[in-house]
């Protein structure tokens, strides 16, 4: 037994190792000369340390302005997914009217549907309404890509929630929107957490759709401050590896942080009931 404990320790360790090595190469390799990156050793001591890099990825990579689309797109998408996937989750789960098991069927469908079998007609039908080059442009592709599982969550802790409490609030005269707002949210603010978040870092990193409904440099996301170094920046490898950092820092410090209220929010409606 304790054999089997060890082995499993030590897996547990060389696995968690494989997964960091990536972060501690990137950010190695960003603190150190474009002409130190070319040798035999994986990882390279940076003496002296380039901290100019990562000023050089800010400035020419247009970080700050990238930044505040991204916040602008993101928070808006993950606000609207996270409010639309919680009433359709709330409606198909704990009101009864006749077609709601048709519409969590056709909810769920959206969670097969390739993302680049939509990128043409969206644009065509984006450059119809006047919707290219817009960041509400983006923002409808990603509430559409993110309201399925969204809801899937939602339902999963719905689904086991005591209708006590509601027949109460009923009683008590709260109307459809109190009820939601002051009773059902409350008790349900795991799956809110793993909602936010997950929506939150798959779309900070999204970069094919903002790429393909994005063709204004002052509207463009933060994944667009790597693409800038491959043209007159292509040799400044370093600076490149300073851009990368940069651009994982936020989603890399919210999952740390918050990975505990994602893990709970995604099984809490598997351990319920």
């Amino acid at each position: 037994m304790r054999v089997r404990k060890a082995l499993l320790y030590v897996f547990l360790v060389v696995f968690a190792l494989l997964q960091v090595f990536p972060l501690v190469w990137l950010l190695d390799y960003s603190l150190v000369k474009n002409g130190d990156l070319f040798g035999p050793d994986i990882l390279k001591w940076p003496a002296p340390v380039q901290w100019n890099n990562y000023v050089r990825a800010w400035v020419d990579g247009r970080i700050p302005l990238y930044l505040w689309n991204s916040t602008v797109v993101v928070v808006g998408s993950v606000a609207a997914s996270t409010l639309f996937s919680f009433m359709i989750a709330y409606a198909c789960t704990r009101m009864k009217w006749r077609l709601r098991g048709l519409v969590y069927a056709v909810v769920m469908l959206g969670m097969v549907v390739p993302l680049h079998t939509t990128l043409l007609p969206n644009f065509v039908w984006f450059n119809v309404f006047g919707l290219v080059n817009r960041q509400v442009g983006l923002m409808i592709p990603y509430v559409a890509f993110t309201i399925s599982f969204n809801t899937l969550i939602f339902s999963g802790m719905l689904v086991n929630l005591p209708r006590s409490v509601e027949e109460s609030a009923w009683m008590e005269g709260a109307g459809v929107g109190r009820l939601l707002a002051s009773v059902v949210a409350p008790m349900t603010l795991p799956a809110f957490a793993t909602v936010i978040i997950m929506t939150f870092l798959n779309n900070w990193n999204e970069f094919i759709m903002a790429y393909t409904f994005i063709a204004s440099d002052r509207l463009r996301t933060l994944p667009f401050a790597i693409i800038r170094f491959q043209g007159q920046y292509s040799s400044e490898y370093a600076v490149q590896f300073a851009c990368m950092a940069l651009v994982a820092v936020v989603p890399i410090v919210l999952y740390f942080i918050f990975n505990k209220w994602i893990i709970a929010g995604a099984t809490a409606g598997a351990v319920k009931g």
